[in-house]
């Protein structure tokens, strides 16, 4: 019994140590359970990383900038349909459990006895409060640990938010395939829909989702994706939310949905957008938080104007490839077993494109070439007039691929041009940007020309040179000569001797025909009596800057951007100021408070009410740069370059257009700067690697058909309108033309010469002869008068900063 008593005591020390081994073990595991836990309050005040959408002026949604693509709705914004679809799918009786569904995890054991005998996938059993735990809380590990912190977890959760919070943060967090985090960004990317545009079966296919949107891919696996939403579909049905007759409709309908995700349905604004985000990224109130804020985004883009620019560049430097001649095919097919997939996979064709085909050539006989499309096996010929181009230079062959356009029952011959360019449209008054094209094809390359490439501006730049002019003591009726010249200091030691593109010479010239004509030596004069220091002062007032005070530097030889002299020349259209141009117009955060506006203004009264008072008037924006009337007379004499000059092509426009064409040596870069009060316009073409466009490529060829093209879809919004004529200045008539001249400027006309009185009736021979010998000497001395000033003139302005001829000959 002694012996029996000592082991049953320690039978029951060793039973109570145990249990207090275990009990310790039990309480140093809880204690690292928990001592990591997240606080389930914090996501009282939860937000998941939010895409910023970005939108053009008319509310055009045009991009977005995120690494989850997530589009943040609140509950009440999510319609029932989609609610319940996804309880059907997931958690029935999500609103009926506290966090853990035990009848659930016990449905879920006995049919993973079923799929371990089966091989199927098992079942989780975990509830939506569970998977909120799990998405935003934990880790994606899959251990007894896990499970045990979000049972917690889940009770946490239970007892600090609402069901609907809950939910909330479920339909907006997970994933769902196709780059879609939370259900508004899969809507979208699915459908191109909004949460309150789905049907049944397509909220049923989302909710199909969330347990492996890989395995239920609507285009690499379409029959388990419709497959598993009928599953959900008939889930909703037996839990009542769907009638029997509206469950076979569902059932019946295809799975249609898009063959990619998408940013956005317009897709003209690549260029601009992406300059937009670059300017986003570098603010520092929103910066950082570009990609994951959820900001609002309004920028100044207009859709119409901005792809009408897309079309026009496309289309002229399309034009200019075309004059140069057919390079040859971009590749060969031998025609073998699967040609179409291979010539398609290597196709080159610009997205921008989407008529283009890649077609390979069959036969060719003379002009007559056939060919079969990759995409469709469609067999065509080619339009006859495009065969002979292409036959003039590099002869198709057989084997060739191509690409093409169909055109009525033919096909036409396309080809990607080498060259490019970049066309910005600004608004004058207040620098908003309405349109920027910054290549052929964002997709081939996504270097901005617009803003990044800085090329000589050519004849472009001159109207400056005359506006530093104009400012001084020149009128638009001063007198410069037009004769050749030459300077010391030109490379190698030799003398630097301007030309006219003409190498023609005309003399005595006013400023005007100067500029209308384009003349170099009147420029390159002008400039010398004006002072280069001056004019790059002036440039770098109207906002370009980093210009050299070298008299070539008049001709357009420094370096300037699209984006910076299209902006400078809106100071000629809106009365002599410089705006800042700017693509972001205003940006919100999430919860709709304005964070950034570019338009910094104040107005005290613009919040009151309307009782028939005038309305608030704010003032101009932007900088007086030039005098109104400068700014008058340039645009004027910028007209006068479209209605006689060198940019005639834009004539068909109408009056009030005016413009400046630009080419630069060796025909490396054409330019086109055009404007009227409402829109200016920069167009530049070139090659990137600034090798020359050929012999004849001016900026009247190349770049006026672009600006052209472009305003005639402009005017149709903005219809053009006089130019503002400043109220101090005089007006006179100048060779046939109105100009406008400062107070003490404008042009002295000669007294008028008094009639003389013919007397009546009989009268002497002699006192006839006698006056008519007085009338030819009086209008003698009224010539002699008139022609006397202008030659004391030039007597006057020989060796100083003053014009060669002060006035001009009506």
């Amino acid at each position: 019994m002694k012996i029996a008593e000592r082991w049953f005591v320690w039978a029951g020390m060793l039973l109570l140590g145990a249990i207090a081994l275990a009990g310790l073990v039990v309480a140093v595991y809880a204690a690292w359970l928990f001592h990591d836990l997240p606080d389930a309050s914090e996501l009282a005040d939860y937000r998941p990383p939010t895409a910023t959408r970005v939108y053009a002026g008319d509310g055009t949604l045009i991009g977005e900038f995120s690494d989850e693509r997530r589009i943040y709705v609140s509950y009440d914004q999510i319609p029932d349909t989609v609610i319940h679809a996804f309880l059907a799918a997931e958690d029935r009786s999500f609103f009926q459990h506290g966090g853990i569904d035990v009848s659930g995890i016990a449905r879920a054991s006995i049919k993973n006895v079923l799929n371990l005998a089966s091989g199927r996938r098992l079942e989780g059993g975990s509830t939506i409060t569970q998977q909120v735990a799990k998405n935003v809380l934990l880790t994606n590990e899959t251990s007894l640990n896990r499970k045990l912190k979000e049972a917690i977890l889940a009770n946490r959760l239970e007892a600090t938010l609402s069901k609907e919070q809950i939910l909330e943060l479920y339909l907006n967090e997970i994933f769902l395939g196709y780059r879609s985090f939370g259900i508004a960004s899969a809507a979208y990317n699915y459908f191109g829909k909004s949460l309150a545009q789905l049907t049944p079966q397509e909220a049923a296919f989302l909710a199909a989702l969330p347990k492996g949107p890989n395995n239920y891919h609507p285009k690499r696996h379409p029959g388990a994706a419709k497959g598993r939403r009928d599953w959900v579909l008939g889930e909703m049905e037996q839990s009542g939310w769907l009638t029997e007759a509206e469950l076979q409709q569902a059932r019946a309908a295809p799975l249609v949905t898009r063959d990619a995700p998408q940013r956005a349905d317009y897709k003209d604004a690549d260029f601009f957008v992406e300059e937009a985000r670059r300017q986003a990224a570098a603010n520092p109130q929103f910066g950082e938080q570009l990609r994951a804020g959820g900001f609002y985004m309004r920028t100044t883009l207009d859709p119409t104007l901005q792809t009408a620019a897309r079309e026009a560049l496309m289309q002229g430097l399309e034009n200019y490839d075309r004059r140069h001649g057919w390079r040859g095919a971009w590749g060969t097919t031998d025609f073998a077993d699967g040609w179409e997939k291979a010539a398609l996979e290597q196709q080159k064709t610009p997205p921008e494109r989407r008529s283009w085909e890649v077609a390979a050539v069959e036969s060719v006989s003379g002009n007559t070439v056939r060919i079969r499309t990759a995409r469709d096996d469609a067999a065509g010929t080619l339009i006859a007039a495009d065969a002979a181009w292409a036959n003039a230079n590099r002869p198709l062959k057989r084997g060739d691929l191509i690409h093409v356009q169909k055109t009525g029952g033919q096909y036409a011959l396309k080809q990607v041009p080498r060259v490019n360019g970049a066309l910005v449209a600004i608004e004058p008054q207040s620098g908003r940007v309405l349109a920027m094209v910054g290549g052929y094809s964002y997709a081939l390359s996504s270097f901005n020309r617009a803003t990044q490439a800085k090329r000589q501006p050519g004849s472009s730049f001159k109207p400056f040179v005359y506006a530093t002019a104009l400012e001084g003591d020149f009128t638009p009726a001063s007198i410069v000569l037009d004769a050749p010249i030459s300077f010391a200091g030109g490379p190698n030691g030799q003398r630097w001797s301007p030309e006219n593109y003409s190498r023609e010479y005309y003399g005595p010239q006013t400023l005007r025909r100067g500029l209308e004509l384009s003349r170099n030596v009147m420029t390159v004069r002008l400039a010398q009596q004006v002072g280069m220091k001056r004019i790059v002062e002036q440039s770098e007032r109207m906002g370009l800057p980093g210009l050299t005070p070298n008299l070539s530097v008049s001709l357009g030889a420094g370096e300037v951007t699209p984006y910076d002299i299209t902006a400078a020349y809106a100071a000629f259209a809106n009365g002599g100021r410089r705006v800042q141009p700017y693509l972001i117009d205003y940006v919100q955060d999430r919860n709709g408070e304005t964070i950034f506006k570019a338009d910094g203004r104040q107005c005290r009264e613009c919040g009151r009410g309307f009782s028939g008072q005038e309305s608030p008037r704010l003032q101009p924006r932007g900088t007086q740069v030039i005098d109104p009337i400068t700014a008058y007379q340039i645009s004027s004499m910028l007209e006068g370059v479209v209605q006689r000059g060198t940019a005639t092509g834009a004539r068909g426009l109408g009056r009030w257009v005016a413009g400046k064409t630009g080419t630069t040596n060796e025909y490396r870069s054409a330019w086109f700067v055009g404007f009227t009060t409402d829109i200016v316009v920069g167009v530049f073409i070139g090659f990137d690697d600034n090798r020359p466009l050929g012999y004849g490529e001016t900026g009247s060829t190349a770049a006026v058909p672009v600006f052209t093209q472009f305003m005639q879809t402009a005017l149709e919004q903005r219809p053009a309108r006089p130019f503002v004529r400043p109220k101090n200045a005089v007006f006179r008539m100048v060779r046939g033309v109105e100009e406008a001249f400062r107070p003490g400027t404008e042009r002295q006309a000669p007294p008028p010469v008094q009639a003389p009185v013919i007397p009546e009736g009989p009268q002497n021979y002699y006192d006839v002869i006698r006056r008519e010998q007085e009338g030819r000497g009086r209008c003698g001395r009224h010539r002699a008068a008139a022609v006397r000033p202008a030659a004391a003139q030039t007597r006057a302005g020989r060796g100083s900063e003053r014009p060669l001829l002060r006035a001009a000959l009506a």
